[in-house]
């Protein structure tokens, strides 16, 4: 039998799944080295503590 999955796993399901529809954008469109590059510097702006700032240029 399959457990049910938690509110917190069901949104970060679909976080997952958007992500995912982001980076065959961003391949499609690029290519698979400015895809990877935007997602490594987005996830180093996470764990710099850079996102949601509002000196941040994203913002």
């Amino acid at each position: 039998m399959t457990q049910a999955l938690t509110n917190e796993e069901k949104s970060k399901d679909e976080f997952f799944q958007a992500l995912a529809r982001v980076a065959e954008d961003m391949v499609e469109k690029h290519g698979k080295e400015f895809a990877s590059g935007a997602l490594i510097l987005a996830a180093q702006w996470v764990a710099q503590n850079r996102i949601g700032k509002k000196d941040d240029p994203m913002h």
